[in-house]
């Protein structure tokens, strides 16, 4: 195989993916292994890859990858989720262009056109995935509206009823106009928004008297129903029992005391609409009130809305309050900042309505999800800090809302046979729905029935993932679910811990009775430069395609990896696929080294065997650091420290140890040697450069599939020789200061020099050899005293000296001190002007007088030392 002079990531990655699935080398069948077992958290059916999928997918297939060298029998499961809300509206605006309203098509033919556009647009992201590297099982993915999902997600529905913890519901709830359906809590964002409060005057009935009340929403007061005042507010005591008008359409409203209204806030009166606020909602039901909602679907004015009927909910804002401004109901308005509820898909400002729902009971059932993470441990948190937040939520935890007003999705098993309030049976089937409704009524038959139109929210069917994907709920006790689950592994972000972690814990011991995994590693974020948060709308999001095609696969991950610590926000920089890349070439490199050496059976050089011994040593402290690292889940520290291993002791120390001369061949055994180390490091360096690696080993021999780097066996941990590790490290810091009295004295490497030790514990004499040859020294000798003349340095409490011996134009020596000397007494004569000045002491920052005085102190260190050199020249 021939060997190209630079790495082509382009061509590399494409050939080695595809060899790759051609051996089926990510399938994985229960057998008598280990099992370690990852879901993906399966992005939207809609969805295109993003840098937070790249890191957190890339974390994944470290995982993965490293489990399957570890001769686990690893199973990553792909997969999508249906995306209801996300989804339906691609279709309707799909739908829209092509001329044709949703309004006007049945639900049946909806469906048709959604599937199309999921078959056609659909899983974009998962072909994405492969182009990272992404070692899943592809034969294994998972829709969630496959058949099986489906079916699944309605069996827990059904069982959920009959145990009693799904119940209908008339509650006030979240609903987003744009997608036209309610939301759970969790989907709701709050974003602080700048707007008014506008301050209005209602006449009293049967007076010239008027009350004023404060308000954002102005156009909500052709849904009020009473004005209440805390019973205390001395101002108003003489309005009680009294009756205001509300302005435009002069509905007559009851003045109504209740302790809830803040006397500080606004003016003390609060208007109530119980139709539009979860608190006026709750004054309306203890006062009796009457509810009337002004807002069709789409939080357009309904007829209540009078002569705004079918205008949007903020031009009405705008228009109502020039109309009570020009009929004089308009007091004065105030620049206002709120907090405003945002739908997390649509980002439509959310309006709270009545409406009739679906719940799920939740207290109960998030019991043991509460003891699983924070008593018994069983699921673990990478970082812990997050427990605090699943604590918190947990612990506060709400019914959930779980219909929505949509088609595409899992439609919920609710079948009504009448008109009332519970007219209803819950089923798996129509044909069971039939039986069931006819134990009630005998008269039913099928064309009767009528299924519930709302669908199930996306998470109620992927809080089942873990289970599902294995066919766990359909069939509980298969191979497969017994074999695989629980699984090992979660890797999300922590904007889901709620959504979906949570729930999938709760519904883990619900109906398994297990957890449904040990750890969840939640990543963080990835900002950009500036810390902001990566999104389209602000357009700081880099295209996640390109920069694989501009940096490789390899070198996009490493970037991505190195600066994201578990939990923290990652800064994204594209100098760090940079880094990647150069890492890349670094490797790719010395391997071209390597293979370019001739090889003669010659004896092993002395330097070569120390050398090739110390690096044994420190590869396997190295890889004692990365096992604990990854027991820590600490994968970019894990990294890190094989970035160093790789790039500083293989190639720049290793190599330069066992390089031989100029046009001379190496020893037999060292090359083997250093060979082996190398398939070492590469083994280490395949979960994060799966690319890259495999491309080298590849290279390295001729291989059979059976021995592809891909699944080859992980590193085996050994004894760690301390010794020689720590001796070297003081051979390397020797090396070091020769390196530069070299470069400072401009003395080339192919010049030996000598070189002279005061303390003869030193170096130990088994690290000569390296001493000599990377040093380029023709000896090296012990002494007692100081060498005059000769340059010097220090390494700990030891003392080096080189002399000189012609090597270095003393002249020209003397004269570069001198100036240095000249240039730092004038530099410290500066410094002691400004520190004997009493008015900068007594005045400045005491940060600024310790700065200066460093710096004297600093300057007096350098001229001793300088001073000394001089002394040893002339």
């Amino acid at each position: 195989m021939q060997i190209a002079s630079k790495y082509e990531p382009n061509r590399v990655e494409e050939h080695w993916y595809a060899y790759w699935l051609e051996h089926d080398f990510f399938s994985s069948k229960p057998d008598g292994r280990e099992p370690y077992t990852i879901v993906i958290p399966p992005p939207n059916v809609t969805g295109v890859l993003h840098m937070g999928h790249m890191l957190n997918n890339t974390l994944q297939d470290v995982l993965i990858r490293r489990a399957r060298l570890q001769g686990k029998n690893a199973c990553w499961v792909p997969g999508m989720d249906h995306a209801s809300i996300a989804t339906e509206a691609k279709v309707v605006a799909k739908l829209k262009e092509e001329g044709i309203s949703k309004a006007n098509i049945s639900r049946e033919d909806f469906l048709k056109h959604a599937w199309e556009w999921t078959d056609k647009y659909g899983g974009v992201i998962l072909e994405q995935l492969k182009r990272l590297g992404c070692s899943c099982d592809w034969k294994r993915t998972k829709f969630t509206m496959d058949d099986d999902m489906s079916a699944s997600v309605i069996k827990v529905f059904v069982d959920l009823y009959q145990k009693g913890l799904i119940y209908r519901g008339y509650r006030m709830v979240n609903w987003d106009p744009e997608a036209k359906t309610t939301l759970s809590d969790e989907e709701v964002v709050y974003e602080e928004k700048q707007g008014l409060l506008y301050y209005l005057a209602y006449d009293v009935e049967d007076s010239d008297e008027k009350v004023t009340i404060a308000t954002t929403r102005p156009e909500t007061i052709l849904g009020d129903t009473a004005v209440c005042i805390n019973p205390d507010d001395e101002r108003y005591h003489h309005l009680k029992g009294k009756k205001v008008i509300v302005p435009i359409c002069n509905r007559v409203i009851p003045i109504i005391e209740d302790e809830y209204v803040d006397v500080e806030f606004g003016t003390g009166c609060l208007k109530v609409t119980p139709a539009h606020d979860e608190n006026d909602k709750s004054l309306g039901e203890k006062h009796n009130l009457e509810v009337i909602d002004i807002f069709n679907e789409d939080a357009s004015l309904n007829s209540y809305g009078l002569h705004y009927e079918g205008k949007d909910r903020f031009v009405v804002r705008k228009e109502i309050a020039k109309e009570l401004e020009e009929n004089g109901h308009l007091v004065k308005t105030e620049q206002y900042t709120n907090k405003v509820g945002l739908s997390e898909r649509t980002k439509a400002v959310i309006e709270p309505r009545l409406s009739e729902q679906w719940f799920l009971k939740m207290e109960e059932l998030a019991k043991p999800a509460i003891e699983a993470v924070l008593k018994s441990g069983e699921v673990k948190f990478f970082p812990k800090k997050f427990e605090n937040i699943y604590r918190h939520w947990m612990e506060n935890i709400r019914d959930w809302n779980i219909s929505r007003q949509l088609w595409w999705g899992q439609q919920i098993p609710a079948y009504y046979y009448g008109t009332g309030q519970n007219d209803f049976v819950v089923a798996e089937t129509k044909e069971e729905a039939l039986e069931k409704a006819k134990t009630k009524n005998s008269n039913i038959d099928a064309s009767t029935l009528r299924q519930d139109p709302d669908v199930l929210d996306t998470w109620f069917s992927s809080w089942l993932w873990p289970i599902s994907v294995f066919g766990g709920i359909l069939d509980p006790d298969n191979e497969e679910v017994k074999y695989y689950y629980p699984t090992n592994d979660l890797v999300t972000a922590p904007d889901i811990l709620f959504f979906w972690v949570a729930r999938m814990i709760v519904a883990g011991y619900e109906f398994r009775d297990e957890r449904p995994f040990d750890s969840v590693y939640l990543t963080g974020l990835v900002r950009d430069k500036q810390r902001r948060k990566m999104s389209k709308q602000l357009g700081n999001s880099p295209d996640a395609l390109k920069l694989i095609a501009d940096y490789g696969a390899d070198g996009v991950r490493v970037g991505l990896l190195l600066s994201s610590a578990a939990g923290n926000d990652l800064m994204f920089d594209e100098a760090l696929c940079q880094q990647g890349a150069n890492f890349a070439n670094k490797i790719w490199n010395a391997f071209r080294l390597v293979k370019g050496w001739e090889i003669a059976n010659i004896d092993q050089p002395e330097a070569a065997k120390i050398g090739v011994d110390w690096y044994t040593a420190r590869f396997n402290q190295v890889l004692a650091e990365i096992e604990g690292h990854f027991g820590k889940y600490r994968i970019s520290d894990a990294l890190m420290a094989i970035y160093k291993l790789v790039w500083d002791d293989f190639c720049s120390w290793l190599l330069e140890i066992v390089k031989p001369a100029y046009q001379q061949p190496i020893d037999r055994k060292t090359y083997e040697t250093v060979i082996r180390l190398f398939e070492e490091n590469l083994k280490l360096l395949h979960p994060f450069m799966p690319f890259l690696t495999e491309e080298v080993w590849q290279h390295i021999s001729e291989r059979t599939p059976e021995n592809a780097l891909c699944i080859a066996d992980w590193p085996k941990t050994a004894s760690i020789d301390e010794k020689i590790i720590k001796t070297f490290d003081f051979a390397s810091a020797v090396i070091s200061g020769i390196r530069t009295i070299r470069k400072e004295k401009n003395i080339p490497q192919k010049e030996a020099l000598q070189l002279m030790e005061l303390n003869v514990e030193g170096i130990s004499s088994k690290m000569d050899a390296i001493v000599k040859k990377l040093g380029n020294i023709s000896e090296i000798n012990t002494v007692n005293e100081t060498v005059e003349g000769a340059l010097s340095f220090r390494v700990k409490s030891n003392e080096y000296f080189i002399p000189m011996d012609g090597a270095v134009d003393i002249e020209a020596e003397v004269k570069k001190i001198n100036e240095e000397l000249n240039y730092t007494r004038g530099f410290l004569q500066s410094v002691q002007k400004k520190l004997s000045n009493e008015r900068f002491v007594n005045n400045a920052p005491p940060k600024v007088v310790e700065l200066e005085r460093k710096k004297a102190a600093d300057a007096e260190a350098k001229i001793e030392t300088l001073e000394k050199s001089l002394a040893s020249l002339e």
